[in-house]
C-alpha cells in the first residue's frame, strides 16, 4: 500500500510539472526587463490567449518609431504568418494554435490586432507590418473566436 501511495504521489508530481512546464498561455510579469533596455524608446506586445492568459514583452528602439514587425521580432515572443497578397498575416502567436494548415480558417478563432496609443486601445486599420510605434505604444493581439463581431482588446500594457 506504502509503494502505491509513493508511486501516486511521485506520478501526480510528474503531471503537474509537465502541465506547468508545457503551458502555451502562461503569464509574463510586466516586471521583466525590456530587450534592449538601455534604448531611448520602449513599445511592448500584449498577447490574450483564448483562454484569458496574457502575456506582456517589452522592446527597446533608437528611433522615433518601430513598426510592427520589428517589434514583434525584438519581443521574441515566437509567432508564426504566411504571406499573402496583402500582405503577411500573423496565424499563431505564443504557440496558439500550436499547429494549422490556414491561417484563417473559416469559422475558427483567430488573431484580433489592436494599438494602443496613451492608454487607449483601438482597433487596427491595417497589417501589423504596416503599424509605426512610438515611445511607449503598444501592439495588442486577442485570440478569439470567429463568432465574436467585436472583440475585446487584450489588458493594457504596463511599463516594467
Amino acid at each position: 500500500m506504502r509503494n502505491r501511495l509513493m508511486w501516486a504521489s511521485a506520478t501526480l508530481a510528474l503531471v503537474i510539472a509537465a502541465c506547468a512546464t508545457a503551458s502555451p498561455t502562461s503569464s509574463a510579469s510586466p516586471a521583466n526587463s525590456c530587450v534592449n533596455a538601455g534604448a531611448a524608446h520602449h513599445a511592448y506586445v500584449v498577447v490574450e490567449h483564448l483562454s484569458g492568459a496574457s502575456i506582456q514583452k517589452c522592446a527597446g528602439f533608437a528611433g522615433d518609431t518601430i513598426d510592427g514587425a520589428s517589434l514583434m521580432d525584438q519581443s521574441t515572443i515566437p509567432y508564426q504568418t504566411q504571406t499573402f497578397s496583402f500582405g503577411k498575416g500573423v496565424c499563431s502567436i505564443d504557440n496558439e494554435p500550436a499547429q494549422f494548415t490556414e491561417c484563417f480558417p473559416k469559422n475558427k478563432p483567430y488573431w484580433a490586432l489592436f494599438i494602443e496609443t496613451g492608454g487607449a486601445w483601438a482597433a487596427a486599420q491595417t497589417g501589423y507590418a504596416a503599424i509605426n510605434l512610438h515611445d511607449r505604444d503598444a501592439l495588442g493581439w486577442h485570440y478569439v473566436d470567429a463568432a465574436v463581431q467585436n472583440p475585446a482588446p487584450p489588458p493594457l500594457a504596463k511599463e516594467p
